[in-house]
């Protein structure tokens, strides 16, 4: 049953552009069209190629984006049911919050805002917006996938409330008043820690498969150590290393547990009646217990200094911005070796131009970024397992 807290469809704010009710479409309201028009568009697929933690990894076995965001989507419709809030628009949050990621990650990311730092720079949040509300043109009347207010407000501000936004999120905004100094809804807030628990969690099992963490250094976390303490004996005949699933599994059956329990407290105690109580509460109502908490925190320092920080991953972060960057200059030094239709749409003034390039860059998957080096700049030598 949906409690009184959760976002309701048919109390939507509504899209930018108003549309007829194509009940010939199917029954389905108005956050399910959008999940399904997220799922449905260019910038979802393009997820697959696009770097979860390995640069285009050879590895079928490795997380892209695209799984990580089914994985996100996957733990967060599970919290959505057990706190009676709308799993749709919960799922539609988790599913799009990745898609404003560049080519090869968070290094890409750097590249792009130091290539255009004149312009304004470039942020992954607020290009997710930008995508969804610009780039994408499967609608011959107008851009974007016109998403409900709730699901771009959840986007542009799952994090919590936006201070200083940078131009593709003030853009957004613009367009369409998101409230960005309240903080977002209860799907909003639970997208936000799904993709924590799911990137947490499945980073390690990632980690341990590339062989670039070790058992022993996972276990060395004070909250992993635990749980393996208390699964171990139960497998005493089965070899440590095929009990990583169970231990993965676990964990994040104890971190979604704890999340779930001090949320509920949280609404409660709040008096929270209605979707606009939790905008108004001033404060975030989803969150883990301070013990959990600050267990999480330790677990992302230990991954940032074991994985994240690793020499392997360094060496593949240096190469993936000197692709990015220079492409970035090549582009900005010959527009003409735009794709016709990217060309076709080229503004003649700045910062517009350079800003179509940086959009037309931050949708490159790995791969097809590596490929447009090779053709524009020349050979590249990556090194294995890049």
């Amino acid at each position: 049953m949906i409690a009184r807290w959760a976002t309701r469809p048919e109390h939507s704010r509504g899209r930018l552009h108003p549309e007829p009710n194509h009940t010939a479409r199917g029954p389905r309201d108005d956050f399910q069209r959008d999940r399904d028009r997220i799922i449905h568009s260019i910038s979802f697929r393009r997820l697959r190629h696009k770097t979860q933690v390995f640069m285009a990894p050879d590895g079928d076995h490795f997380r892209v984006r695209l799984t990580h965001s089914l994985e996100v989507a996957q733990i967060g419709r599970t919290i959505a049911r057990a706190l009676g809030v709308n799993e749709d628009l919960t799922e539609a949050l988790c599913l799009a919050h990745d898609i404003g990621h560049p080519p090869f990650g968070h290094a890409g990311e750097a590249a792009l805002t130091a290539a255009f730092s004149g312009q304004g720079g470039f942020d992954h949040n607020g290009h997710t917006l930008r995508a969804l509300m610009v780039i994408e043109r499967p609608y011959p009347r107008w851009p974007g996938l016109n998403l409900c207010w709730e699901t771009l407000e959840g986007l542009a501000k799952h994090n919590g409330p936006v201070a200083a936004p940078l131009w593709a999120l003030a853009e957004a905004d613009r367009a369409m008043p998101l409230d960005l100094d309240q903080w977002p809804s209860l799907e909003a807030q639970i997208a936000a820690i799904a993709d924590d628990i799911a990137y947490d969690n499945h980073d390690i099992d990632d980690g341990l498969r590339a062989g670039l963490l070790t058992l022993d250094q996972v276990l060395s976390v004070p909250m992993v150590r635990e749980i393996w303490d208390d699964i171990r004996p139960r497998f005493a005949d089965v070899k440590p290393e095929r009990l990583t699933g169970e231990l993965i599994r676990t964990q994040i059956g104890v971190m979604v547990g704890d999340l779930i329990a001090t949320s509920r407290a949280n609404i409660a105690a709040a008096g929270v009646g209605s979707a606009a109580d939790v905008r108004a509460a001033g404060r975030a109502l989803i969150g883990w217990s301070p013990a959990m908490q600050e267990a999480e925190r330790t677990l992302k320092r230990f991954m940032y200094a074991a994985l994240y920080r690793h020499p392997h991953q360094l060496a593949a972060a240096d190469i993936a911005h000197g692709i990015v960057m220079r492409l970035a200059h090549a582009y900005a030094d010959d527009p003409a070796q735009l794709p016709d239709d990217w060309r076709a749409r080229l503004p003649k003034d700045e910062p517009w131009r350079s800003r179509h390039i940086a959009d037309f860059i931050a949708g490159m998957t790995d791969r097809y970024a590596i490929g447009r080096y090779r053709t524009l700049i020349g050979p590249i030598d990556l090194p294995d397992g890049f």
